[in-house]
């Protein structure tokens, strides 16, 4: 896989350098986000990273065509998520300097583009990790309690819906990339050694008083366009190889969710699986009236993300909703809204 490891590489080095929605009156008083640029609002805007997206042509299908920090076109699946539980369309980024505690108290992101569960991941493009992620939830709740007092900001806290998402960086921008983590652990190894990670950041949400989880995996990340792209060998087909160990992940993360839901009283972790789903999407494109599968809308649509995919470019497409990739590892807002419409329904049905 030695093709794979140089090709996102040196995209990190040039780093460095349709249907309806459902609606329903809110049950949960709001929905707070942690994880990576799969649900990041705009946290990255304000740190000192590359990896940002709070320029055009992000964001050009967004209300406004304003672009966010949002790695699409438009809004990502928690935006989608809060609006069918009868809260905001979209949810605002914690460090954005435009919102304040009145705008945070009914949904709030923490997530950063580029972060992982392993430190080292949120290192290689010097993104938040997780347990800052975590730290700033903590200050969050002190700017709850002096807003809505205290007993409120208890029940918002424990009647929350939390969206945790991410992983996928653990695997591409680090352990398929650099020896760190690969020279002593197997495939096999890291993903347990994430899962541990994984179960003692939800535990200390527990303990911070979260109850009620949405947990999602990976997404068939050896199909993402860059992985494609650099699959010289398969001919540019999915990376079957990084497929099975998602698979492989997701099966471990799941048996953790049922683990911590008999351990710890209260809690309810629900296991929002969106493998299935996106493995259709992208096996399947005009299933879901999509057109082009290989490639991203933006720019070559084969390699760019962040800084690459710039309005500069003269190759990026008209109509990003025939696209199922946005750029080469972010789908678009079609997409995210298909995958959200597959999961909402089992959230709607456990916390609504």
């Amino acid at each position: 896989m030695a093709f794979t490891y140089i090709s996102a590489g040196l995209l990190i080095l040039a780093l460095l350098l349709t249907q309806g929605s459902i609606l329903v009156k809110a049950k949960v008083p709001a929905v707070i986000v942690f994880g990576d640029s799969s649900v990041d609002t705009g946290n990255n805007n304000v740190i000192a990273t590359v990896l940002k997206s709070n320029f055009h042509p992000y964001g050009r299908d967004f209300e406004g065509g304003r672009p966010t920090g949002r790695f699409c076109n438009g809004r990502v699946p928690p935006d989608f998520i809060s609006e069918a539980f009868g809260l905001k369309p979209t949810i605002p980024a914690y460090l954005d300097p435009a919102y304040n505690i009145s705008d945070f108290a009914s949904g709030v992101c923490f997530a950063s583009a580029g972060t992982g569960y392993d430190i080292v991941t949120s290192s290689v493009l010097n993104v938040i990790p997780l347990l800052k992620e975590l730290e700033y939830f903590q200050d969050y709740q002190n700017k709850l309690r002096a807003y809505v007092g205290e007993a409120k900001a208890k029940e918002v806290i424990t009647e929350a819906l939390y969206i945790v998402s991410l992983g996928t960086n653990d695997f591409l921008e680090n352990y398929y990339i650099f020896p760190q983590r690969r020279a002593h652990l197997s495939p096999t190894q890291f993903q347990d050694f994430l899962i541990g990670l994984a179960e003692n950041f939800l535990r200390k949400l527990y303990n911070l008083g979260a109850r009620k989880f949405s947990l999602t995996g990976l997404p068939p990340m050896g199909c993402l366009p860059l992985e494609r792209t650099t699959n010289f060998p398969g001919h540019h087909d999915c990376v079957e190889e990084y497929n099975n160990v998602a698979l492989e992940f997701n099966g471990k993360l799941s048996s953790l969710a049922i683990r911590l839901n008999r351990e710890l009283p209260g809690i309810r972790i629900l296991d929002a699986e969106a493998f299935k789903i996106f493995d259709q999407i992208i096996r399947k494109p005009d299933a879901y009236g999509f057109e082009v599968v290989e490639k991203a809308c933006c720019a070559t649509g084969t390699y760019e993300m962040s800084y690459l995919c710039s309005q500069r470019s003269p190759f990026t497409c008209e109509d990003a909703s025939k696209y199922v990739f946005w750029d080469a590892f972010h789908p678009t807002e079609k997409t995210n809204k298909i995958i959200s419409d597959y999961v909402t329904p089992l959230l709607l049905a456990n916390f609504a």
